[in-house]
């Protein structure tokens, strides 16, 4: 009986076990899934940025030098030369 009780658990908790590693695989698979949803949409997000990002440093760039040669053609024209 003691041994006919122990097989049965045995054989009850491989199969129960069974069950959750299933789920738990089929859960993991669609955390993945999310996972690299999300990655796609900040990498888009993040490229979005960029641009614009990109953007406003050219016109940063460009404002700074136009007046550094309006500076330098004001410094020129108070000296003289």
């Amino acid at each position: 009986m003691d041994v006919t009780y122990r097989t049965e658990l045995r054989e009850l908790n491989d199969l129960n076990f069974g069950r959750f590693d299933a789920k738990l695989d089929s859960r993991i698979a669609e955390v993945k899934a999310d996972i690299r949803a999300l990655e796609s949409r900040i990498e888009a997000r993040m490229a979005r940025f960029e641009a614009r990002i990109i953007r406003w440093m050219f016109l940063f760039w460009a404002g700074q030098a136009v007046t550094t040669v309006g500076l330098v053609f004001g410094v020129v024209r108070l000296t003289g030369r």
